[in-house]
């Protein structure tokens, strides 16, 4: 079962992100949390690390200090090495496409192959600019 994040105006999709499984997303927090936060999860980035996987949104209120906490991750991953643990599907698509991560940040992509914190940001510009919440599907 895979996670996806999107953003709807009605019954209308704006856009939307296949995160991967919800494992992915986990292991994309567990090493922000081990990288960035000392091993304390949410510790310096409650709103994207303390929110539930499951249903659920995280509403325009939250969405500009999301945004903080995904441009630091974002500038201090990039200080890592890239993440050796990938699983098959990352790796298939990993040696199929050419890619080869560089860092930490370069490490974690969506099921089409963009970064994913960048691709959140993306979701969070449109969810700001139409004052409408990123939705956990």
């Amino acid at each position: 079962m895979g996670l996806y994040l999107t953003v709807f105006d009605g019954d209308e999709e704006i856009d939307g992100i296949g995160v991967g499984r919800y494992a992915d997303f986990e292991h994309f927090r567990d090493s922000v949390a081990g990288a960035l936060e000392g091993g304390v999860k949410g510790s310096r980035f409650p709103i994207l690390m303390l929110h539930s996987d499951c249903d659920g949104e995280w509403p325009v209120a939250a969405l500009a200090d999301l945004k903080r906490e995904l441009i630091e991750i974002r500038d201090e991953l990039r200080e890592f090495p890239p993440d050796p643990a990938f699983d098959s599907w990352r790796l298939q698509f990993l040696a199929t496409n050419g890619i080869t991560p560089k860092t930490l940040m370069d490490s974690f992509f969506d099921i089409d192959g963009n970064l994913l914190i960048d691709r959140i940001l993306e979701l969070i510009a449109i969810g700001t600019d139409r004052r409408l919440p990123i939705l956990f599907q």
